[in-house]
């Protein structure tokens, strides 16, 4: 069964209005990926005061982070940070969320479309992608 936790994270990075979530919209703005065509393939518990995630941006590089923030403290979310932001996009498939993140990838929209209508010579056209 593929994994889906990418799509539920994803509707969430991108709609949610909780702290968390319009916080992590704001940090991975800093980091030059824009959450609305970014795929959040996994955010998780992974110690006490942060989260592991991982997410591919809309030009298709993928990076691993961990959020820390206070999560007992009133608005902690609201000051969460990121840390340890590394670009894995030639590695991933050696990373523990490989399978996630292959799913990942095939939901992900295409960011072109091919052309391939025919030219007035009635030879087929090489496809282009626009």
């Amino acid at each position: 069964m593929p994994h889906v936790v990418h799509a539920h994270y994803t509707l969430l990075l991108r709609k949610s209005p909780l702290d968390l979530w319009v916080r992590l919209r704001s940090l991975l703005r800093h980091q030059m990926v824009d959450p609305a065509s970014a795929v959040l393939v996994d955010l998780f518990p992974d110690g006490g005061d942060h989260e592991f995630g991982q997410v591919i941006c809309g030009e298709g590089r993928v990076y691993r982070f961990d959020l820390v923030y206070d999560r007992d403290r009133s608005g902690g979310a609201r000051r969460a940070v990121l840390r340890h932001w590394a670009d894995i996009t030639d590695s991933w498939q050696t990373e523990p969320l490989q399978e996630q993140t292959s799913d990942a990838f095939i939901s992900m929209m295409p960011t072109g479309r091919t052309d391939l209508s025919e030219p007035d010579s009635g030879r087929i056209k090489d496809p282009v992608l626009h």
